[in-house]
């Protein structure tokens, strides 16, 4: 077996990257951070991927938080480092041009949590605890958890995960909107695929304009995310996918889009 700390495989236009360290519950340490952070990069970068979906090896983790024996030997400047480091990767997944889907199929928490709320969807096994626990270890959040969880779910919800540290299970994460959707575990995988598919069969640049809408969007006025909605939805008037969703329509038959 490999020793690389993520795995990667492809198929139908579906990327899937799996962080390979279930002895350690998948624990995010920065050669971790480091690999997927290349295997994302990739990722935007590959032709034949429409699509990413990211998980955890094992039955037990998506991922469990950071590597705490790496953390413990940190000094200030390491740490704040090693900050930057995860921030960064939760950043290229939030802003990558193609959808990524996080299939929650265990613990969440800390490191974990922040790296499924960086991803687009969320589909969890409803056996999934998600969490901020770092002030149990006399810290707080680092790659990012303040502030997507204020985002995501607002600011009561943001300070009794992040204040309590006690983790959730899935069903009060999709009731906060952590969560999209719940499924039993033993459908997680089937229910991910059939989700990642419908993605991979959709109009590749119209979800790119959506994603980068949104992100936008999140982080300015309306005014100005209105108005790039409209620049963004001129723009697909240029293609000739829109053309093809278009007539598809109009002719009462399924649309072949060709990502141009």
């Amino acid at each position: 077996m490999s020793d690389a700390p993520v795995s990667i495989s492809t198929r139908d236009g579906i990327r899937t990257i799996t962080v390979q360290r279930p002895e350690k519950l998948n624990a995010l340490n920065r050669q971790t951070l480091e690999a997927l952070d290349a295997a994302f990069a990739e990722a935007g970068q590959a032709a034949d991927v429409r699509v990413v979906v990211l998980t955890g090896a094992g039955p037990k983790a998506f991922v469990a938080g950071a590597d705490i024996a790496e953390m413990n030997g940190l000094t200030p400047v390491q740490g704040r480092d090693f900050s930057l480091v995860g921030q960064r990767l939760m950043r290229r997944i939030e802003r990558l041009e193609k959808p990524v889907i996080a299939m929650v199929n265990g613990f969440a928490l800390g490191g974990g949590m922040e790296l499924a709320m960086a991803c687009h969807l969320r589909i969890a096994a409803d056996t999934a605890k998600v969490g901020q626990p770092e002030i149990n270890l006399g810290l707080l959040p680092g790659f990012g958890g303040t502030q997507r969880l204020l985002r995501l779910a607002g600011r009561a919800a943001a300070l009794e995960l992040c204040l309590l540290g006690t983790p959730i299970d899935a069903n009060r994460a999709a009731q906060l909107g952590l969560v999209n959707r719940v499924v039993p575990a033993a459908e997680l995988e089937a229910e991910t695929l059939k989700l990642a598919t419908q993605l991979a069969n959709a109009a590749p640049l119209a979800l790119r304009g959506i994603l980068d809408a949104i992100n936008v969007g999140g982080e300015c006025a309306i005014d100005e995310g209105l108005e790039y909605e409209s620049a963004q939805f001129g723009l697909a008037f240029s293609t000739e996918d829109m053309r093809e969703g278009t007539s598809a329509f109009l002719e009462r038959r399924k649309p072949e889009f060709k990502n141009r």
